[in-house]
Parts: C-alpha cells; sequence; structure tokens
C-alpha cells in the first residue's frame, strides 16, 4: 500500500466533479470506515513506535518516517473504542490535515473506491453530539462511517479559537471606511461540527454573526431562499465554505453559486483541512475569492477584511 497517492495529478481531476475517492479501512471490529484518499499521503505497515513522555492518550508513539517525526494516534481508541491491539501487523495512514502531518493506527486497510458526494450523506437523525463522523455511505451494501478527523486533531492539540486584537481593530478601520455599514452576517458551510465552531467562535470575535448549516446542498439551498426574500448583499457579507462536504461539495457549491444571478457577485471563501495538496487552478476556475487552509483565525481574520475592504 506504499505510494497511495502514485496518481495525484488523475485524482485531482475528480475535484470539480463533486466525486472523491474514499479509502477503506478497518479497526478494532467489524466497522468499516473510510478517509479521502486526497488528504493520505502514503500507507504503511505499522513502523517501530517510539513512546515520548506527557503524550495524549490517544497518541501510540511516535515514528521517524521518510527524514520526518510523526505522531501516530491510535484511530480506534481517539474514537473511543478499544486500544488496537497486535500493533506490529496493523497498518498506519501517513495524512495530512490542518497544516499538519499525522499517522493514524488502523488494524486493516481494504481498497480505494471512486464515488460521488452524493452518495455521501449527513450521519443519521440520533447520533448525538458524541460522535466522531461527519457523514455516512453505503459501499456493498455495508454502512461505511467517515471520521471527523478535525473533532480528533482539535482534542489532541486544541487550536487559537480567536483572532488578535490588533487585527480585530483593523476590520473595525475598515468598517470605517465604507459607504454604508457593513453586513455583520456570514454564511458557514461545514460538515465537520467542531470546524463549524471554530470558525464561528472566530468571526463572533470581530462582531460577525455566524450562520452555520452543514453542507454545500444546505448552504446552497439557504442562499437561494435568502436570495428570494432580498438583496443577499444586505442580508450577508460573506460565505465560508468547506471543500469535502456531504452531497455537495465547495467546489461544486461556488459554481453553483456563480451560475446563479442573484448570487454570482457574493464573496467565497474556501476553508479547508486540504491543506498539502489542493488544486489551485480549480480554485480560480470555479470562481471562489480565497483559499484558504484550516485552521489559523488570524488568516481567517484577514480574508474577512479583505472581503469588506472598500472595492
Amino acid at each position: 500500500m506504499t505510494s497511495i497517492l502514485d496518481s495525484v495529478n488523475q485524482r485531482t481531476q475528480l475535484v470539480g466533479q463533486n466525486r472523491l475517492e474514499l479509502l477503506t479501512f478497518r479497526l478494532m471490529g467489524r466497522q468499516r470506515y473510510g478517509i479521502n484518499v486526497f488528504k493520505v499521503k502514503e500507507v504503511l505497515q505499522c513502523p517501530k513506535l517510539t513512546s515520548m513522555p506527557n503524550l495524549n492518550r490517544v497518541v501510540r508513539g511516535v515514528a521517524h518516517i521518510r527524514g520526518q517525526t510523526i505522531s501516530v494516534i491510535d484511530l480506534s481508541l481517539a474514537i473511543g473504542g478499544r486500544p488496537t491491539a497486535d500493533i506490529e501487523n496493523c497498518f498506519v495512514v501517513i495524512s495530512e490535515f490542518n497544516r499538519s502531518v499525522q499517522g493514524f493506527l488502523v488494524s486493516k486497510v481494504e481498497r480505494i473506491i471512486n464515488m460521488h458526494w452524493e452518495a455521501i450523506l449527513p450521519p443519521p437523525d440520533g447520533s448525538g453530539k458524541a460522535h466522531y463522523l461527519t457523514a455516512v455511505t453505503n459501499i456493498d451494501n455495508e454502512l461505511v462511517e467517515i471520521i471527523d478527523v478535525e473533532k480528533i486533531l482539535a482534542e489532541i492539540s486544541p487550536p487559537e479559537k480567536k483572532i488578535n486584537e490588533k487585527l480585530v481593530q483593523e476590520i473595525a478601520e475598515v468598517e470605517q471606511k465604507e459607504d454604508k455599514p457593513v453586513v455583520r452576517r456570514i454564511l458557514i458551510a461545514d460538515d465537520s461540527a467542531v470546524a463549524r465552531k471554530q470558525v464561528k467562535r472566530a468571526v463572533e470575535s470581530i462582531g460577525f454573526e455566524a450562520i452555520l448549516v452543514k453542507d454545500g446542498k444546505e448552504a446552497y439551498e439557504k442562499l437561494v431562499e435568502m436570495a428570494s426574500e432580498g438583496d443577499i448583499h444586505e442580508q450577508i457579507s460573506l460565505l465560508i465554505s468547506d471543500i469535502e462536504m456531504p452531497e455537495m461539495d465547495g467546489y461544486t457549491l461556488t459554481a453553483e453559486v456563480r451560475r446563479h444571478a442573484a448570487l454570482k457577485d457574493l464573496h467565497i471563501i474556501l476553508h479547508t483541512s486540504l491543506s498539502g495538496v489542493f488544486n489551485q487552478a480549480m480554485v480560480e476556475r470555479v470562481g471562489a475569492n480565497e483559499f484558504i487552509a484550516k485552521f489559523n483565525p488570524d488568516e481567517l481574520g484577514g480574508a474577512v477584511k479583505a472581503a469588506i475592504a472598500p472595492k
């Protein structure tokens, strides 16, 4: 399973077509899980792990891989399951999320499956708030769960939540230069509950109200509904959207907004955990105004500042 991204160029062509590829795997049980291949750098037989003091309880150790020291997270333990047993015969999925590289310890790696985002659905009602899912899908008549990796990483190493005071002041000064008051509302679309809360706290720290939706389809329906009630620019200042979302991804959402006469001029920031490998050309082609890798509140605040600045 090494060099699992040996055809990155081919895979990036899926971007913008509302498609993705899932790498499926299992943990300490029969349940099947998936992770977007676009976030996977490599899959390895579990290397020798070195214990270090004061590691989070779900980090089984660190490994030296291709010149990097990488924390290896026991994915089963991280989502509330049993510790992974027989580590020597397990695998590590090396991935890049939110500007960091980490390894996820899994019991078994299966295969890569090409899918349409419309087949990726939000977690079922009744899942509660404590679950670690962003989505589910059906493969070979079997439920596959897509784990909320951002929630796991936030629990291990909580990110900064607020925008610094200097930037808050700069944003206030930008507003003063506007001919009319800035609409202090932002629509935020993200399938991760943790990511939604992170962005919500950041924009609220600069005095903006956050309207939260869980995926691209819900975001587009909300925007169309708002446009039917009046000028969209008098209701929100901008849209901040994740890229990977059930039913409709951020690229497709952006393209649909640009095609809608009443929405086409809306400022759009794509905000995603795809920090290491992303298709900048696709970002520009679908018409997003800016791309930001998660999660740096000051960078997000700077992007909001640019969005509301006098043109």
